[in-house]
């Protein structure tokens, strides 16, 4: 039986949450979890965004699953085909409460004040943070963020697995082709250059950034009119939610001939959406080498 929401806590989560962009969450270091307020490991875990999800579906035994965020099935969600048949639920506060959660999981839903929300209202959370680096031991390396969030799920053995596996794979996978440069691009026409956790996926499968200016920006259509990269790493153009608009810069004839008459390696959305294990596959595909030229 459903249980009524309190009026005190709906007013709660108005006063805190409002509509705040959950962009500004994105990025920030990983909240401590749990806060002292759960000893136990979580039996009733709700995830609230597709970043969390993976995790969550990774790490958690499926039955401590209560709900998981309804882009959990999507195409760019690498652990999609786990996340069938789970119940979903959107980042809303009277939708989470109601399921009475012993622990939430987020990356960026509810927005950047659902952490002080959910634990104001009794309800730990455990924050995925940004991974910025491939491996170290750091927190904000991916193998970091594997541990901290199986430590908070109580499943330090299974994170413990799959950073292994991730090691392992990354080590056998180890060579330079620094003299050759290769471009990350989407359908909307951005890349990015250092300081990005692509960035540094480019330099682990043996490649130099084409792009050298910092941050995330349109492609540098100028330098490609006269420079050209070795490989182009195109991301996403297999997903059906990331098209170009109009005035996109990949639909600029500068940049449709990168894909039409350089090597090119497809990288699956899924891979690279989010900062975590399976960012391995997309290094694999870079390493084993580009496909045919395409139209």
């Amino acid at each position: 039986m459903l249980r009524l929401i309190p009026v005190a806590i709906l007013a709660l989560f108005l006063a805190s949450c409002g509509n705040a962009d959950t962009s500004e969450a994105i990025g920030r270091n990983a909240h401590v979890p749990l806060n002292g307020l759960q000893a136990e490991k979580p039996t009733r875990i709700i995830s609230l965004d597709y970043c969390a999800d993976q995790y969550v579906l990774r790490l958690a035994d499926r039955n401590h699953i209560l709900a998981v965020s309804p882009d959990a099935t999507a195409d760019f969600s690498y652990m999609r085909d786990a996340a069938i048949g789970l119940a979903t639920v959107r980042p809303v506060a009277e939708d989470v409460l109601i399921l009475e959660p012993d622990l939430v999981v987020r990356s960026y839903g509810g927005g950047p004040n659902a952490v002080r929300f959910f634990e104001r209202a009794g309800i730990p959370v455990l924050q995925v943070g940004w991974a910025s680096d491939i491996d170290s031991a750091e927190m904000n390396s991916i193998p970091g963020m594997i541990a901290h969030i199986a430590e908070g799920l109580g499943e330090q053995e299974r994170g413990d697995d799959v950073i292994s596996e991730f090691r392992a794979r990354l080590k056998d996978l180890e060579q330079d082709r620094s003299d050759e440069t290769a471009l990350y691009m989407t359908p909307t026409g951005v890349t990015t250059g250092p300081g990005s956790l692509v960035h540094e996926m480019l330099l682990a499968s043996g490649y130099a950034n084409f792009q050298s200016q910092a941050g995330w920006h349109p492609l540098p259509l100028e330098k490609l009119a006269y420079d050209h990269p070795d490989l182009v790493a195109a991301a996403f153009f297999d997903t059906e939610t990331d098209h170009p608009n109009a005035w996109s810069s990949s639909r600029h004839p500068v940049a449709r001939a990168q894909m039409r008459d350089r090597p090119v390696v497809m990288l699956k959305g899924a891979w690279t959406s989010c900062g975590a294990w399976f960012l391995i596959d997309a290094i694999e595909a870079l390493v084993e080498g580009p496909i045919e030229a395409v139209d």
